[in-house]
């Protein structure tokens, strides 16, 4: 039996070729320690030094503002507690928004009971958040923003720059998740003025268990492990080669092909949408910002059906992720889409499309056939 379709790279990528080479000789040959003082630790040491180089290109930063994690939450965790915990002579106030990934909320949430309080930023019907509304948040002891770089389910992008420059102004660190961006929407440390930013490999074709956080030069986040000094001390513990290898192949891949995949994912994406309200009318809505989204990003909603039932009618051909979740005769909205504000008949039935580099068009026009006759069964 074919494959279904694979409709859900926001939720993890296949490796690319290309890592995969990379990292087939630290698998088979290169097994050394980077810490190693002796001949087997030159060649390990020297890839992990690549890499650094060619994620610290992608985001256009130094290499040494750039600390290997073991992934997107990890370097959300190291980034929210570490600033918490050295700056907590100046505050102990943080803001961040209401559709953060769980990987910032559940952090925030545990800091409260070290006496941290969290200001969660509302946000509009296209999942934005509202600068002006940031700013009357900010009080005496704000030390930390932590503001989403672009969603996970919608896609939706937010005006960063805009945000990082009122923490600039007011002396707050600023941090943001970007796990969904990067190989989609240029990611420049500068431009976007962040003093720190969460990577995740596996949402760019390098392994899952591997990702990066920048820490801006003179920025300060509390030591997230302790150990022998590996990250220069910031992230204790032998380097994970092999995968740190991949992801800096996969960093370097992003930033070569950002343009023409950009344009690609989007151009296939909008022929899906396009398509899918030819053939469905008013029974379809897009979530998400109608231009200020990410280009692979299609989250759609099919008006009084229940998402898994939809996953369940065209699994054997699509593979997509759900908006909402049935348990015990119960749906369960996600967050996301509750903070937007969108209705329960429609966000019970949302279904997030996300493409990736591998997607291609003969994929889309088999899904608008797929899709549309799913729905067809499903209405009786």
């Amino acid at each position: 039996m074919a494959q279904p379709i694979y409709l859900d790279y926001n939720g993890t990528t296949p490796h690319a070729p290309e890592v995969i080479a990379a990292m087939r000789p630290f698998l088979e040959q290169e097994f050394g320690n980077p810490s190693s003082s002796h001949w087997y630790g030159i060649a390990p040491k020297q890839a992990v030094e690549q890499a650094r180089r060619q994620v610290a290109g992608l985001l256009n930063c130094e290499a040494n503002e750039i600390v290997f994690t073991s992934g997107g939450t990890e370097s959300n965790n190291h980034a929210i507690k570490g600033i918490a915990r050295s700056r907590r002579e100046s505050g102990n106030h943080i803001i961040t928004s209401c559709i953060e990934h769980p990987a910032v909320l559940e952090v925030c949430r545990a800091l409260a009971d070290d006496g941290f309080e969290t200001t969660l930023l509302p946000v509009d019907r296209h999942g934005l958040v509202d600068p002006m509304e940031l700013k009357k948040a900010i009080r005496p002891g704000t030390i930390l923003i932590s503001i989403m770089h672009s969603n996970n389910e919608v896609g939706t992008l937010q005006p960063i720059e805009e945000i990082s420059a009122i923490a600039r102004s007011r002396g707050i660190t600023m941090h943001t998740d970007a796990a969904q961006s990067p190989g989609k929407v240029k990611v420049d440390v500068q431009a976007l003025g962040v003093d720190l930013l969460s990577v995740a490999g596996h949402k760019l074709y390098a392994p899952k268990g591997v990702g990066a956080l920048y820490i801006r030069s003179g920025v300060q986040p509390a030591k997230f492990c302790h150990g022998a000094g590996q990250e220069r001390g910031w992230r204790a513990g032998t380097e994970n080669v092999l995968e740190i290898v991949g992801l800096g192949q996969a960093c370097e891949i992003a930033g070569r092909d950002l343009d023409n995949q950009g344009s690609r994912m989007r151009s296939l994406r909008d022929r899906l949408h396009q398509g899918l309200r030819e053939t469905l009318g008013n029974e379809v809505a897009l979530n998400g910002h109608p231009e200020k989204r990410l280009p692979n990003t299609l989250s759609l909603a099919f008006r009084g059906l229940a998402a898994n039932r939809i996953l369940e009618e065209i699994g054997l051909d699509i593979a997509a992720s759900p908006g909402a979740a049935c348990h015990s005769d119960q749906v369960a909205i996600s967050h996301v889409l509750q903070a937007m504000g969108i209705a329960p008949e429609w966000a019970m039935g949302t279904l997030r499309f996300s493409l990736g580099r591998m997607t291609t068009a003969a994929e889309i026009d088999r899904a608008l056939e797929v899709i549309p006759a799913a729905l067809r069964k499903l209405r009786g």
